[in-house]
């Protein structure tokens, strides 16, 4: 059992070994404020929906956390606890608690405000009708056909504005922004200067004066829910059309393994921008395995541990100034450091050797793993199909349903997988249950064998495995230049997780100019002329 072990993200130590504390002092240090060598950059989180397992959870960093042993046998551990919980994750978990409070609140009392002005919005048209024929009805003149024809405008207009709104506004909200997305602030406060503007026009110009003139009073309501239509055509521009023309290429690179995507975005803000690469980064980047990481820094620290370190040139201790036997010691001392150097250095240029040959050992090792896991799983689908033609045999009451199929067959290809999925450090992400079920959706939908090794013979994308081992509950914004300006040429933000990090650098489209050139079609013509004699 590891002396550290993580769970649901918080960090438990133990004190009993000196790779324990190592190990405590190096989490500790992670979860230590920023220091002020980094005082130029801004850090800020952007925050997914809430109740969501950290990423670099205890299922993704420990090696052997959830149970690895489904293939051959389960144990139950009960005992005593020995791990303890430090001041400092305390006060983190406090934290967390706070951030995720302070965060519901900003959510709900954006939703709040955002509902009020929409209702302002809908419900002054209407007002500017009813009023009238509320406070002074007996001096209002006759509406005539036309005033009841818009009536039905107004109608229809305040339908069609509602539906857009839904439609527009009214969405599930992807995540949580670190900063007010700028150009629907200026959007909002642009139709709340616009209502109040029309109210106190209304009040000064119709109320006051009690106008009689019913008709005009509808046509200045019509004007507002015009207005109101045009403001709404603006949103779409500003909000969604903007942003179609790519205009920049942005690189995006996670910082453990290197792996690199290339994408093209338009006019979008650094935050928004960073949206959108973790959008691109769940379906198009594989899930982050730190277990094939650990096998690396093992090969180094093995290579550091072989080399010692002799002084050549440092004083020898003391020797008695007479007697040429101390110096003859002396010498022989020097001729072996020497010699031992350089047998050290043999072997650190020979390092090259052993990283060919264990990578070499660990393919063959795959490639036999796989073969028998290919053997195995064709083996129990064929099992499946025989099962199939005796239950078309069978009474309707006695078919097994795929569920009861897989877990009848899982068992004999369960050994050959778990070895497969432990060769490639594929274990933690994969649990006995996730497999059952896809061994059932492929049962189902009448898959073939291949279909079914294809999700752990190549990794897949991110969200193909489940959220306990891929969703962050929070990400962290880090960018020099305001999280709310639009991207530019050499702009570097990073978006940190966890256990790695997502470096982002933009460059734009360059302008592409392109000319045209004429041909003349009767430049292609040519003639081919046929000598009549023939050689003999």
């Amino acid at each position: 059992m590891d002396t550290e072990s993580t769970y649901s993200g918080y960090s438990y130590y133990s004190g009993r070994s000196r790779g324990s504390h190592r190990h405590g002092e190096r989490s500790r240090d992670r979860h230590k404020p920023r220091s002020k060598d980094s005082r130029s950059e801004k850090s800020v989180t952007i925050n997914t929906p809430p109740a969501e397992p950290l990423l670099g959870d205890s299922a993704v960093r420990g090696e052997q956390v959830q149970d690895d042993n489904w293939g051959e046998t389960t144990t139950a551990v009960t005992g005593t606890s020995e791990h303890s919980l430090s001041q400092e994750d305390i006060v983190r978990i406090t934290k967390d608690l706070e951030d995720s409070v302070g965060l519901d609140c900003r959510r709900y009392f954006t939703l709040t405000l955002a509902v009020i002005l929409g209702l302002l919005v809908f419900l002054t048209p209407l007002a500017f009708l009813v009023l009238p024929h509320l406070l002074w009805p007996e001096k209002l003149q006759s509406c005539g056909t036309a005033c009841e024809g818009l009536f039905i405008s107004v109608a229809f207009k305040l339908l069609i504005l509602l539906l857009a709104v839904w439609a527009l506004f009214f969405r599930s909200p992807r995540a949580g922004l670190p900063r007010v997305f700028v150009f629907r602030a200026l959007l909002s406060v642009l139709v709340l200067l616009f209502v109040v503007s029309y109210w106190l026009f209304y009040g000064v110009r119709i109320l006051d004066s009690q106008d009689e003139n019913y008709q005009g009073i509808v046509q200045y309501a019509v004007s507002l829910v015009d207005a109101l239509l045009f403001i709404h055509y603006l949103a779409i521009v500003l909000l969604e059309l903007r942003q179609l023309q790519p205009c920049f290429s942005v690189c995006v690179t996670r910082s453990t393994d290197g792996e690199m995507r290339h994408y093209n975005l338009g006019q979008l803000s650094v935050q928004r921008a960073a949206l959108a690469v973790l959008e691109h980064y769940y379906c198009d980047f594989s899930v982050h395995n730190p277990a094939l990481l650990s096998a690396s820094k093992s090969r180094a620290a093995k290579h550091l541990a072989g080399l010692k370190v002799y002084n050549v040139d440092g004083e020898f201790p003391a020797a008695p100034a007479e007697g040429p036997g101390n110096n003859a010691a002396a010498g022989l001392a020097h001729s072996q450091s020497r010699a031992m150097i350089a047998a050290a250095a043999r072997r650190r240029d020979s390092s090259h050797n052993e990283l060919y040959y264990e990578d070499a050992e660990h393919e063959r090792r795959v490639r036999k793993r796989k073969a028998r896991l290919v053997v195995a799983v064709e083996e129990a689908f064929t099992h499946i199909k025989r099962l199939q033609e005796e239950e078309q045999k069978k009474a309707p009451g006695d078919v097994m349903d795929p569920r009861e199929a897989a877990q009848a067959i899982f068992p004999s290809m369960a050994r050959a997988l778990q070895k497969y999925l432990r060769t490639t450090k594929q274990q933690h992400c994969h649990s006995m249950e996730s497999i059952q079920q896809h061994l059932a959706f492929c049962i189902t939908n009448n898959m073939t064998p291949k279909a079914f090794l294809e999700s752990y013979l190549t990794p897949g994308p991110t969200l193909q495995y489940s959220r306990d081992h891929w969703m962050a509950r929070q990400w962290t914004l880090v960018s020099e230049a305001s999280v709310t300006s639009g991207l530019r040429d050499g702009s570097i933000f990073l978006l940190k997780c966890v256990d790695f990090s997502l470096v982002v650098t933009t460059k734009s489209i360059p302008y592409i100019q392109m000319s045209e050139e004429f041909i003349d079609p009767k430049s292609h013509k040519f003639v081919l002329r046929l000598q009549s004699e023939t050689s003999v």
